[in-house]
């Protein structure tokens, strides 16, 4: 796990491998299974069915109140790493690398450009965010491992 004042990240090894567990990340109709903050709930329409550099997404969302996320992936590095921001430029990315058994997994929230930093310290979003980041790893692991590619334990 990775903390600065600015970025939060936890991270986990996921016994899959790394095309698998990409191929899940670059699929948005897929990010509601694996959301452990319960905020996702669907994509939009016009989303791509896989994400690609500058592939633009819209999600539907809700924490409290229903609202809409459109988002860019600013990272893409098929198989290793895939990141997006949104309007208020936060990024959420995942690294992958593999590793003995399978894939070490890393999910980041990185707020150091974005536009409400301010907000997201009195609303302690950032220790919000990585108790959810643990538990999309877990979803993530619960939807990959035990495929034909299934790594040793």
């Amino acid at each position: 796990m990775v903390t600065s004042s600015s970025c939060i990240s936890a991270e986990r090894v996921i016994h899959a491998s790394p095309e698998r567990i990409f191929d899940v990340l670059a699929d948005p109709a897929q990010h509601p299974l694996i959301d452990g903050s319960g905020s996702v709930r669907g994509t939009r329409a016009g989303t791509p069915d896989r994400l690609t550099l500058g592939a633009k997404f819209s999600m539907d969302m809700r924490i409290g109140l229903p609202y809409r996320m459109t988002n860019e992936v600013v990272q893409f590095e098929e198989g290793r790493r895939i990141a997006w921001q949104h309007l208020a430029h936060d990024v959420w990315g995942y690294e992958l690398e593999p590793v003995d058994g399978g894939t070490r997994v890393r999910e980041s929230f990185d707020w150091s450009h974005g536009r409400g930093q301010w907000f997201l310290r009195i609303t302690k979003t950032p220790e919000k965010n990585r108790r959810s980041m643990e538990q999309t790893l877990q979803r993530l692991a619960q939807l990959v491992e035990g495929g034909p590619d299934r790594g040793p334990a």
